[in-house]
């Protein structure tokens, strides 16, 4: 077998991803850090084994594909308009501030203004996989700031989708070469003119490629998955999405000649309208995470990590633009519109570092001789190093959060004394979502705390209020704790990983603590929590996998009901429970 084969690159890829993204899970990172690291591990500026650059690059473009696919697939314009006063000029105008410094720079290394223009955008757009990890960490995707945080995102993404179609068109103008696909229609064209229509001809094809998707594409691609699903196969249904996404990529480049991921995105876009999006979403998940491994991974095998001893200097200018420029101009424009020090503050954490958008976009740089390989290295090493510094950001912000929250709220008094209309935009400003870091401690006592109200969380819930027993629930989502405050139930507006929130809810004097949420994760630190403030509670929680449940009880829970078990269990009950009826209706040979 030869040494560069497709099997050998996509063995070395994924193994080698695994291992040191586990370590970096580990070690409470992103595991795109690993990803990269074991890109870098096999590419050819370190020694030993050099996978196919060639191969690894075909895995990457299916890897785009489907990552594109992703984020159309979980784009949502109700929530985008819901923050739009917020989201759409803050992530406009943080982009546009971050490009500035980005573009200083690069002319401070001596870059052309199109280098310039590719390495400032690619330093200003945050990683949504990042993002999300550590919103979803922090309980806060249903929140006013995670509603900011993915509104926010995806501006920005939509912003980097269109660069992606017009960069190709435009790089003639901007000191690079056309793109292959467009040089070649309008050739007999001279100067700057041909340039004009190249982007002329370049929006034209995807304003046709756009009314396509958007007349017929809505139409069929929605009709045959309903037609695939209520064929009963679900590998026939997971193989349906599968090949819209690759089928419409590929057809768009091939038909319209816009981008793979442009044509992703819109198939991905018109199916997230389909009812049956969210199992779209679900059957291509694993596959979408293998190939996105291997786009990380075609990424890492590109960077030079001697730059970081060559360049040391450069290497940190890029680094602080990333880290300081972004959560600077983050900072400064949700303050502007009025929003809390809190929800600044995470928006800033948050934006702070770059990832996947950042890598297309340079790789597409570097292909049309816009940026130099110097470039490339320059924000993948960025990219590493806010990454990696992203996860210290949020643990100060942890620190700061008692620190914040008694600044919040001397402020809202300073503005009740200062008159109604000062008191009307301090109240903006501080946001129901920080209410229950001030929430006084509960007078109950003896009483059960009940943390998530969701499917499972409710069910627990109602049984115990129809049995009188005195509750108090955690949960997140504002809609829900109105709903129980209106019936009479106490109920706080938080987080379960949020500071002090146990203690609001008098812990120290609860006789039960029921975790209701599935994050194991969450669930351990909120038992050990519990435990620590209450040795006599009965602490009650669900798992998933016997490894939960040593996790959990290593943690200090007395119950774990590990839902699998459960079904099994009342399944086997109900059979056992007509095997000893059909026992006693049956009579004894011989008996009387």
């Amino acid at each position: 077998m030869p040494h560069h084969s497709l099997i050998a690159t996509i063995v070395a890829g994924i193994g080698l991803a695994f291992v040191f993204g586990a370590i970096a899970n580990r070690l409470r990172l992103s595991p795109l850090v690993g990803y990269l690291l074991a890109g870098v591990l096999i590419g050819p500026f370190t020694p030993g084994y050099v996978a196919d650059q060639g191969l690894a690059n075909q895995l990457a473009e299916i890897g785009v594909i489907l990552l594109m696919f992703g984020v159309g697939l979980h784009f949502s314009l109700s929530e985008l308009l819901a923050v739009r006063t917020i989201a759409v000029p803050g992530a406009l105008g943080q982009m546009a501030l971050v490009t500035l410094l980005g573009f200083g720079m690069a002319q401070a290394m001596g870059w052309s203004a199109g280098a310039g223009l590719v390495f400032g955008l690619a330093l200003s757009v945050a990683s949504t996989v990042v993002v999300l990890r550590a919103l979803q960490e922090r309980r806060l995707i249903d929140t006013e700031r995670g509603k900011i945080a993915v509104g926010w995102l995806i501006v920005e993404d939509l912003a980097m989708v269109l660069a992606l179609v017009l960069l190709p068109a435009a790089a003639g103008l901007l000191g690079g070469k056309a793109g292959a696909d467009h040089g070649s229609m309008l050739v007999t064209w001279l100067g700057l003119q041909s340039v004009w229509a190249i982007l002329g001809v370049t929006l034209f094809k995807v304003a046709a490629f756009v009314a396509v998707m958007m007349i017929v594409g809505r139409r069929v691609i929605p009709a045959v998955l309903h037609w695939v699903a209520h064929g009963g196969s679900r590998e026939l249904f997971r193989l349906a999405v599968l090949a819209i996404a690759l089928g419409v990529a590929f057809g768009s480049a091939e038909l319209f000649g816009v981008s793979f991921a442009l044509g992703a995105f819109f198939a991905g876009m018109i199916l997230a309208e389909s009812t049956l999006s969210q199992q779209a979403a679900r059957e291509t998940l694993p596959l979408r995470d293998a190939f996105a491994v291997l786009f990380f991974v075609s990424v890492g095998m590109l960077f030079d990590p001697m730059i970081l001893v060559r360049n040391p200097v450069l290497v940190l200018g890029a680094f602080l633009v990333v880290v300081v420029g972004n959560a600077a101009a983050a900072f400064a424009i949700v303050k502007l519109s009025g929003r809390s020090w809190t929800t600044a503050l995470t928006m800033s954490a948050a934006l702070s570092q770059i990832g996947e958008f950042s890598f297309i976009l340079t790789g597409l740089g570097v292909e049309l001789d816009l940026l130099p390989a110097q470039g490339r290295d320059l924000v993948m090493a960025a990219a590493l190093l806010s990454i990696l510094a992203n996860p210290l950001l949020f643990q100060a912000l942890d620190r700061l959060g008692p620190w914040i929250r008694r600044r919040e709220g001397e402020g809202t008094r300073a503005a009740d004394r200062a008159g109604p209309a000062a008191a009307a935009g301090a109240t903006a400003a501080a946001e129901a979502e920080e209410e229950a870091a001030h929430l006084p401690t509960s007078a109950l006592a003896g009483h059960a705390v009940l943390v998530g109200y969701g499917r499972v969380g409710s069910l627990v819930g109602e049984r115990l209020l129809a049995k009188g027993q005195k509750l108090l629930v955690i949960e997140e989502r504002d809609d829900v704790v109105e709903a129980l405050r209106a019936r009479g139930v106490e109920a706080i507006a938080a987080t379960a990983a949020q500071e002090g929130i146990l203690a609001a809810a008098n812990i120290a004097q609860a006789r039960w603590l029921i975790s209701a949420i599935p994050n194991p994760f969450e669930n351990g630190i909120l038992v050990e929590q519990g435990r620590g403030a209450n040795p006599a509670l009965e602490i009650i929680a669900r798992a998933h996998s016997q490894d939960e449940v040593d996790y959990l009880q290593r943690h200090g829970a007395d119950l774990i009901i590990v839902g699998e078990a459960e079904i099994a269990r009342g399944m086997t009950e109900h059979i056992e429970s007509r095997l000893e009826g059909v026992a006693e209706a049956t009579p004894v040979p011989g008996a009387a």
